[in-house]
C-alpha cells in the first residue's frame, strides 16, 4: 500500500474574508481532499464552498471504490444542493463556488479526480507537471481559440469569468476522469484555487517540489512566492499538497 501525505493551506489574502474551503481525509485505504473557491452576496460564497466541500467529502468518505462514477455523482448532488439553498435569495446575491476534488486508493494504486470551474489541479510525476485540469473560464476559451496567450491571459480583463460554476442556474457537467488513473511513488498533486495558481507558472511548481522535503514544506515555498507576487487586492489563496509514496524517488530537477 502506498503512503500517502496531505498539507493544505488556506489564506485570506488582502480580502476581508475567507471564501475559500478545503478538506481531507481518509478512510482506509481511500484518501480524498476538497478544495472550493466560492462567490456571492452577503459572504454567500463562503456557506457555497462550505456546503459544497462537506457534501462531497462526506460522500467520499463513506464510499467505495473510488470510482469515477461515485465522484460525478458526489459533484452533481453537490450542486443540486447548492441550488436549493438559492431559495429567498435575490438574483445579485445568488451564491456560486468553483470546486476541484481528488480521490486516491492508495491500495490498488489509482486515483480519479473532478472538478467544475477555475480551482484546479496538477500532477507531478518525476518532478515534471504532467497533467492540469483545463478551466472552465472565458479566458480559457480565447485560449483554445487562439486569441491569446497563456501569459496574455493572466493580464486579460475577463481572466475571472466562468462559463460553469457549481450553484449556477445552468446544470453543470463534472469534468470527471473517464477511468482511474494509476499512480505510483514520487507522484504528487496540487489542488489550488486562482489566488494561489495565478501567481504560479509550472516551472515554479516543479522547483519549489525539487526543494521540499515534505508536502507542507512545498506548500510554505510555493506560498512564499505567491504572496511576493500579491498585489493590492490579492484574493484569498488556497491549496492542498497531495504526496504519493516517497518523492524521494522523484526525478529531482
Amino acid at each position: 500500500m502506498l503512503n500517502i501525505e496531505i498539507a493544505a493551506r488556506t489564506e485570506v489574502g488582502a480580502r476581508t474574508y475567507n471564501e475559500d474551503d478545503l478538506r481531507f481525509g481518509a478512510a482506509g485505504a481511500l484518501w480524498h481532499a476538497v478544495l472550493a473557491d466560492g462567490a456571492g452576496g452577503h459572504q454567500g460564497g463562503a456557506i457555497a464552498s462550505d456546503l459544497v466541500v462537506r457534501l462531497i467529502a462526506l460522500r467520499l468518505q463513506a464510499a467505495s471504490p473510488a470510482s469515477p462514477q461515485t465522484l460525478h455523482a458526489a459533484l452533481h448532488d453537490a450542486h443540486t444542493a447548492l441550488g436549493e439553498r438559492q431559495f429567498g435569495r435575490a438574483t445579485r446575491e445568488r451564491m456560486h463556488t468553483t470546486v476541484v476534488a481528488l480521490w486516491l486508493d492508495a491500495d490498488l494504486e489509482e486515483a480519479v479526480w473532478s472538478h467544475v470551474g477555475d480551482t484546479r489541479l496538477y500532477m507531478l510525476r518525476r518532478g515534471r507537471v504532467c497533467h492540469v485540469t483545463r478551466d472552465d473560464s472565458v479566458v480559457q476559451q480565447l485560449i483554445d481559440a487562439g486569441y491569446v496567450t497563456p501569459d496574455e491571459a493572466r493580464e486579460h480583463p475577463r481572466r475571472n469569468q466562468l462559463i460553469s460554476a457549481m450553484g449556477a442556474v445552468e446544470m453543470i457537467e463534472p469534468h470527471t476522469v473517464d477511468e482511474p488513473q494509476p499512480i505510483q511513488d514520487g507522484d504528487a498533486f496540487l489542488l489550488a484555487t486562482d489566488g494561489w495558481w495565478d501567481a504560479l507558472e509550472d516551472g515554479a511548481i516543479e522547483s519549489t517540489f525539487a526543494l521540499a522535503r515534505t508536502a507542507d514544506d512545498w506548500l510554505a515555498l510555493m506560498e512564499t512566492q505567491v504572496r511576493a507576487a500579491a498585489h493590492p487586492n490579492q484574493d484569498n489563496f488556497s491549496a492542498v499538497a497531495v504526496w504519493v509514496g516517497d518523492p524521494a524517488q522523484a526525478t529531482r530537477l
